[in-house]
């Protein structure tokens, strides 16, 4: 976080991903003249990389339907280093596959393979693992999912932009505006707090209104570069 701020304050253009992100920076300090709202470049990668996924197998390789199953990430150190809140998260997701009678698909970290190894857990029935996934692969899989549940900063965007509900198994987000939109919930490690909030979202209206850009952010960056040298 300290870097983050000494960055800002050496920087000659800051390009803010929302009008949220432009308020923070001027709550810093930081000279409107020097800030411009451009959209997160995410939306760029999404998009452009979603055509390329178009071909990939990995429905077909993992037998999967779209819509019907769940996708889970959960890597993050305070999550999966304490064994406490890791078995409750595990406890949470697997009242969500019993109640929901739909399969989680977990591409495992190595991080969390190691400490479910250490900690001597069980995997629930109803979670099936995958080793780590390409890039093109996971999105495929993201786009084709009834619902997200993650601990990502990223997953959360890129759930937002291709419209499949998330829930997030943290207290907070830096994130706030898939928050704001409804794409997305926070539902923290208590296994019926993430049973109740997964069941919230499942049948949500995939209406919301994108937050983060339109999929031009890198060119407006180029194009105000090239515009104030």
């Amino acid at each position: 976080e300290i870097n983050r701020i000494l960055t800002d304050h050496l920087s000659d253009y800051l390009f803010a991903p929302t009008e949220k992100a432009k308020q923070n920076l001027q709550k810093e300090g930081i000279p409107d003249e020097k800030i411009y709202i451009t959209g997160n470049t995410i939306v760029d990668a999404v998009y452009q990389h979603l055509k390329l996924a178009q071909n990939n197998n990995i429905l077909e390789k993992l037998q999967l339907e779209p819509n019907q199953y769940l996708l889970l990430t959960l890597h993050r150190q305070e999550n999966v280093d304490r064994e406490q809140r890791l078995r409750s998260i595990l406890k949470g997701l697997e009242l969500v596959t019993k109640e929901l009678q739909t399969e989680i698909i977990y591409p495992i970290h190595p991080r969390t393979q190691k400490r479910i190894k250490q900690f001597n857990i069980k995997i629930p029935k109803g979670i099936r693992l995958t080793p780590p996934l390409d890039y093109l692969s996971f999105l495929k899989l993201e786009a084709n999912a009834q619902l997200i549940l993650t601990d990502s900063g990223g997953v959360q965007e890129e759930a937002c932009i291709l419209k499949v509900p998330c829930v997030t198994l943290r207290y907070n987000t830096e994130r706030p505006e898939t928050i704001e939109v409804g794409a997305n919930t926070l539902a923290g490690t208590n296994p019926q707090t993430i049973l109740q909030k997964t069941k919230e979202m499942i049948n949500k209206k995939r209406n919301w209104k994108n937050p983060l850009g339109d999929g031009k952010a890198a060119q407006r960056i180029v194009n105000i570069i090239n515009q104030t040298q």
